[in-house]
């Protein structure tokens, strides 16, 4: 079974920065290799639904944000890691959530129908 863990969240204040990160447990899910699966970013905050945050292509050479995000988040991947990153600057309180990664061969973007997902990580942005 694939695993995706996410790390990096924590308590920030207004404007600062956070930088998540999310492993593949192995090289290989479901038996394609980590490089062959399209990445996404998404988070829930309490008492909402599960929104799309950031996307990123299997090669990285695709990136796509949500318009709340636009400008102050950078998603990013180290394939030779099986990591992807999202680097969050400018930081609002709005922006408290559980983020979760996720991963799938084809879905790419604004889906919340991807394969495999991580367990998530708080982030919480104080005023």
């Amino acid at each position: 079974q694939a695993q995706l863990v996410e790390s990096g969240g924590g308590l920030v204040q207004t404007g600062g920065s956070l930088r998540l990160s999310c492993a593949a447990s192995g090289r290989t899910i479901n038996n394609y290799n980590f490089t062959r699966y399209n990445m996404g970013w998404f988070r829930q905050a309490p008492g909402k639904e599960r929104e799309f945050v950031a996307g990123i292509s299997w090669s990285g050479g695709s990136t796509l944000y949500a318009n709340v995000v636009k400008g102050r988040f950078t998603m990013s991947r180290d394939n030779a890691k099986n990591t992807v990153y999202l680097q969050m600057n400018s930081l609002k309180p709005q922006d408290t959530a559980v983020y979760y990664c996720a991963a799938d061969r084809f879905r790419f973007g604004n889906s919340l129908d991807y394969d495999y997902w991580g367990q998530g990580t708080q982030v919480t942005v104080s005023s």
